[in-house]
Parts: structure tokens; C-alpha cells; sequence
């Protein structure tokens, strides 16, 4: 099953712009976002007890860059955070139903003006990661991770969301600098091309 899911986020805070309050935590998010829930392709790695292996950095980020058309992104820095709370916030963070890992990196263009961050959540099993996909489009999302650019403006970006086994991925590119608009469509497929890393779980 696959759902598709457009945000639109108008929020303004004090001539910033770019962020969504919940209570007192200012987050940015992704103005479209694209979500797809599990399918039975990934069965084989639908929980960790069949694919308990943890994931890592060098498993997903193995290359200093990322490409799609002629857009390339550049490799900025990497996480491995145990605590999965860390990467989310409002709802996203309540619904990170067994969740044990979170790998996190950021990119940005050879030209400084996008910025990417793809996640990679591992959860107890597929109804956990719908859960999460399910409030990843509804009220939450991912946290931009530290040594983002100070001129992001996140709430003008894209993000696509997957539910993949027991598995859910993040990728997320905004613009760097308010008030321009470049177009996404490149650096967004680039950076989502990292979620085919867990096509090789499959296969192993």
C-alpha cells in the first residue's frame, strides 16, 4: 500500500519564516513531503528478529558524493545516534516504536545553495515504520542535524518518506538561502537514492 501525502507548512516567526511550532520547539519541515508505506517486497526484512544485523555508516554512506542529472551533492558529515529520539520531534518522536538506531547525514551542493540530510530509522518491524511514515506526514518530522547551514530554509524543501521492512527512510533538501527557489527535483532523486542500500539486505 502506498500513500502519497503533499504538506503545505505556513508558519512565520518573527520575519524567519522557516519554522513550525509545536509548543515551545521550533522545527523546520518539509513543505511537500512524499510518503510510501510498506509492501510485502520487503517481507524478508519485515522485523529485526529476521534481519538483526545493525546497520552502518559505512554500509549507507560509502561514497563522498551523490548524484542524479547534473546535480552532485557533496558528503558533509554522519551520525550514528542510539538515541532515535535525537532525530525527531512531535509526533514522530512518539511513534519510534522500538527503535534501536538512527543513522543521519547531511549534504549539500557543490555550490552551497541545497542542503540534503537523509535518515535511516531502525524499528522493531513494518508496523512500527508505517506507524512512523504515518506521522512523519501528519505531525512531525525528522530534526535537521547539527551543522546545518544557517541559512536554510527547510520549510521551503522536499522530503520523501519510505517504510522499507523494518526500516524507514528519510531524505529531505531545502534551499540554503531564503527567498530563492531552486529546483529540487535533481538533488532530491540523488539523495533518495540512498534508500536502495536496503534492496542488498534483501538479497543477502
Amino acid at each position: 500500500m502506498r500513500t502519497w501525502i503533499t504538506v503545505v507548512v505556513l508558519a512565520v516567526v518573527a520575519g524567519a519564516g522557516i519554522f513550525l511550532w509545536l509548543g515551545d520547539e521550533p522545527a523546520p519541515r518539509a513543505a511537500v513531503l512524499r510518503a510510501e508505506t510498506g509492501t510485502a517486497h520487503y517481507a524478508p526484512i519485515a522485523t529485526r528478529v529476521l534481519d538483526p544485523r545493525p546497520l552502518t555508516v559505512a554500509e549507507l554512506f560509502d561514497r563522498p558524493t551523490v548524484s542524479a542529472g547534473t546535480t552532485r551533492l557533496a558528503l558533509q558529515g554522519t551520525e550514528d545516534l542510539a538515541d532515535c529520539a535525537e532525530a525527531a520531534w512531535g509526533g514522530a518522536r512518539d511513534a519510534l516504536g522500538g527503535c534501536t538506531q538512527v543513522l543521519r547525514a547531511r549534504y549539500e551542493t557543490e555550490d552551497g545553495t541545497v542542503w540534503g540530510q537523509f535518515v535511516i530509522f531502525n524499528l522493531a518491524d513494518s508496523a512500527a515504520a508505517d506507524a512512523l511514515v504515518a506521522a512523519l506526514g501528519r505531525d512531525g518530522f525528522v530534526r535537521p542535524a547539527p551543522g546545518a547551514p544557517g541559512g536554510l530554509d527547510g520549510a521551503h524543501g522536499w522530503a520523501q518518506v519510505r517504510a522499507l521492512g523494518h526500516f524507514v527512510t528519510v531524505s529531505w533538501v531545502g534551499p540554503v538561502v531564503q527567498g530563492k527557489r531552486p529546483d529540487l527535483t535533481y538533488p532530491q532523486v540523488a539523495l533518495d537514492g540512498l534508500s536502495l542500500v536496503i534492496q542488498r539486505r534483501l538479497v543477502r
